[in-house]
């Protein structure tokens, strides 16, 4: 049997770095359907799960992709899918499922042009509002944005390590220039990777009840098949798992599947300052945008303007409470985004109108050149 942790220096895309990232947090079941630019990453699991003990199923289409991530879950395996702008948005309902049942997996999305079959060979961010409000319904998500090959295959570590803490479908946000660019990817030695896996449930089998929280607000979950009683359903249920078509359980479900994401914000959200301590402009971006802002920031300094870069890791849940305390002290933020305004509408509702926050941004297709940064950087400011 190969081993899981190719320890060692390599040359890997961003979507094989995912994959490899997948394999030494303990994913042994992927459930795909191709779809570029995120193929690739389907055809590495389907290469290496097999040598792992792991499984590797081509489903029908994205929407079995996904259903067979959760029920793999439910087997008490890690699970993972991976896809890109149409097959994102056939996932949304079971992503729904996934939030309701409380069921931990990834869901990869390597973005590229859209709407529609849009520029399927070319990166985007164009899915980051969908991400958050794709599915119906009230709920809490956790979305992470990689902006390199290496941190790919890290966050992607963190995304199992998270969905297994809080029991939730956790979402990579990629995208084609990421997922497709090769850079130096250095995998650790295994004993240096920390994974987390669900918490198991103790005491009696007859007396457990499934979402019943544990003091973190997470309920523990047994497999199926391991003697516990297991009913799963996307209607409103009791703690037991069994539908209750009232208000009050409706409201007790929901404060539950809210409540173990708003109630851990603190170790829930990841940011990253460049050049932030004595920053009056500020450019808030992330993935590979963010690759941008660094240039940007570098040769606004080089300038004599005093630029810095707030990087999103987590976008959502939103970093709110950090951008209301820069807006204290800077001059204004410049959002940088392959998109037409989507996060930076979080970041005007968090400034508030205190300073200006303004938008570079555009369709997708091609990478923001730093150059267009520093122009609105120094026409606003």
């Amino acid at each position: 049997m190969k081993k899981a942790i190719l320890t060692g220096e390599h040359f890997f895309t961003g979507d094989v770095a995912c994959a490899e990232g997948a394999l030494a947090a303990g994913c042994r079941f992927f459930g795909g359907y191709p779809i570029t630019p995120a193929t690739e990453i389907a055809e590495r699991m389907a290469s290496r799960l097999p040598h792992v003990g792991g499984s590797y199923i081509q489903m029908e289409d994205e929407i079995a992709a996904i259903a067979s991530v959760l029920g793999a879950s439910w087997a008490g395996v890690k699970s993972m899918t991976a896809t890109s702008g149409p097959g994102f948005s056939l996932m949304m309902e079971n992503l729904g499922l996934g939030i309701c049942t409380e069921t931990p997996c990834v869901i990869v999305n390597v973005q590229r042009g859209g709407p529609s079959t849009g520029l399927p060979t070319q990166g985007a961010q164009g899915d980051m509002m969908q991400s958050r409000w794709g599915s119906h319904g009230d709920y809490e998500i956790i979305v992470l944005a990689p902006y390199s090959p290496q941190e790919i295959f890290y966050q992607t570590i963190t995304a199992f390590n998270l969905s297994e803490t809080y029991r939730i479908p956790v979402l990579i946000m990629t995208d084609e220039i990421v997922g497709h660019m090769s850079e130096k990817v250095i995998i650790p030695d295994s004993r240096k990777v920390k994974t987390i896996s669900r918490t198991a449930p103790k005491g009696r089998k007859d007396r457990f009840r499934l979402f019943e929280p544990g003091p973190n607000g997470v309920a523990p979950m047994p497999a199926a098949g391991q003697g516990y009683n297991v009913h799963v359903t996307g209607l409103t249920h009791d703690e037991k798992g069994y539908p209750v078509m009232t208000v009050d359980t409706q409201v007790e479900m929901m404060d539950r599947l809210t409540g173990k994401i708003r109630n851990n914000l603190d170790d829930i959200i990841m940011t990253e300052s460049y050049m932030m301590d004595d920053a009056e402009i500020v450019l808030v971006s992330y993935g590979v945008s963010a690759r941008t802002c660094l240039a940007a920031v570098d040769q606004a300094r080089k300038s004599g303007i005093k630029a810095g870069m707030f990087r999103l890791i987590t976008v959502w849940p939103f970093p709110e409470e950090e951008i209301k305390k820069i807006a204290e002290r800077v001059k204004g933020f410049i959002t940088v985004e392959m998109n037409l305004g989507q996060i930076h509408r979080e970041v005007q509702r968090c400034v508030g109108g205190k300073v200006p926050a303004v938008l570079v941004g555009h369709h997708g297709g091609t990478i923001i050149p730093p150059e267009d940064v520093l122009k609105k950087m120094k026409e606003t400011f």
